[in-house]
């Protein structure tokens, strides 16, 4: 199975080490799942990630970060974009990760920000699906035991 983490659920995913998106993460670093990546889409983590402000609410190093960034790097399937959707999505690295889904044939889009990702009041794009990570685990559990 392989999925997209919007950059809100990588940031959950090192805020906690209790919530869905931090098992999402478990699971990718299993390589139970597989995390897919483009370009666009890593430096889109690299950029919030380093934030001033992300580093300190993180209460984590710029080293710690690069840290996980060559791991996402070194674990996720790079896809490369060959062609734009042009989803029309407000937010364009939304539209990134919608190029990177049908770009990988993901299965799943897993973001904190499901609303963003719907287009005609749609939040299923054909083959994948967008959903948030506590309805991802939810789904894993019900298919994956545990």
């Amino acid at each position: 199975m392989r999925i997209i983490a919007d950059t809100n659920v990588l940031y959950q995913a090192l805020r906690g080490q209790g919530g869905a998106s931090h098992y999402i993460l478990q699971l990718v670093k299993q390589s139970v799942v597989e995390k897919a990546v483009s370009v666009p889409v890593f430096l889109e983590y690299r950029d919030v990630l380093l934030r001033l402000k992300i580093l300190h609410d993180l209460k984590i190093t710029v080293e710690e970060i690069e840290t996980v960034l060559r791991f996402i790097a070194y674990i996720a399937k790079a896809a490369q974009i060959h062609f734009l959707m042009r989803s029309h999505l407000r937010d364009e690295s939304d539209n990134m990760v919608v190029d990177l889904a049908f770009a990988s044939n993901s299965e799943f889009i897993v973001t904190n920000n499901v609303r963003d990702f719907q287009h005609k009041a749609e939040s299923t794009f054909g083959g994948f699906a967008v959903v948030t990570p506590s309805e991802f685990v939810k789904q894993w559990r019900t298919h994956h035991g545990d």
